[in-house]
């Protein structure tokens, strides 16, 4: 990192370096396509159960990491999401939800990514938590509200509960606070320069899956 990248906070850094990239994410075919209602609700299912793949990597990997110097202070209970996907999908897919979930290549990759970082790099870890809890924080209450509207779920009710944070009461504050630890986060200038590579890596991934989800719901032409 050069002297004006150390000057610039890390929260700033880490969000700069991987604009490209979640603007490729946020601007995939299928994002677009159910954004603008194009798409079914089957299709709104298909991405709900992609998610719960990735959270459950990553949600199960947080608990060991508690205690951790560099991912533990990101690991806060009111961002959990794997028990709100569980009730989305027992309300999309029934309550046999379970059976016949598989996850998309994709999908199951990522999962592996963010489960290994859990287990083996902290600080990779803190890349995909702050890729994936910061984007639900912000973006995600778009697709909420799009997905109200198009499918007739109840507001903040089952269908969208994912995108409910019932824990925090002031988004913009917790962002905050949360950019707040990112800046302090115990690592060095390697260290975190290996962390915006990773978060690069997480949105790549999650592309992938947006690609694969759109090859399964083509609009026909």
């Amino acid at each position: 990192m050069d002297a004006t990248a150390a000057a610039t906070p890390f929260s700033t850094l880490i969000r700069t370096a991987s604009h490209e990239q979640h603007t490729e994410a946020e601007t995939s075919t299928f994002m677009s396509d159910l954004l603008g209602g194009r798409l079914g609700v089957d299709a709104y299912t298909r991405y709900t159960e992609q998610l719960w793949f990735v959270y459950r990597a990553l949600e199960e990997g947080a608990q060991a990491l508690r205690s951790d110097p560099v991912a533990g202070p990101f690991i806060q209970s009111e961002l959990l999401r794997t028990a709100e996907l569980e009730r989305d999908l027992a309300h999309l897919r029934g309550a046999d939800w379970q059976e016949g979930l598989e996850p998309l290549p994709a999908t199951a990759a990522y999962a592996a990514r963010v489960a290994e970082c859990a287990r083996t790099w902290p600080a990779g870890y803190v890349a995909h938590h702050y890729t994936r809890y910061l984007g639900d924080l912000s973006g995600g209450q778009i697709i909420r509200d799009k997905a109200e509207k198009t499918w007739g779920f109840a507001r903040k009710g089952d269908g969208v509960r994912f995108y409910v944070f019932d824990g925090i009461s002031n988004p913009a504050s917790f962002k905050r606070g949360y950019r707040e630890l990112l800046d302090a986060v115990n690592a060095d200038d390697l260290e975190k320069q290996r962390i915006v590579d990773e978060c690069k890596r997480a949105f790549a991934l999650n592309t992938a899956v947006f690609r694969e989800l759109g090859d399964v719901f083509p609009l026909s032409a």
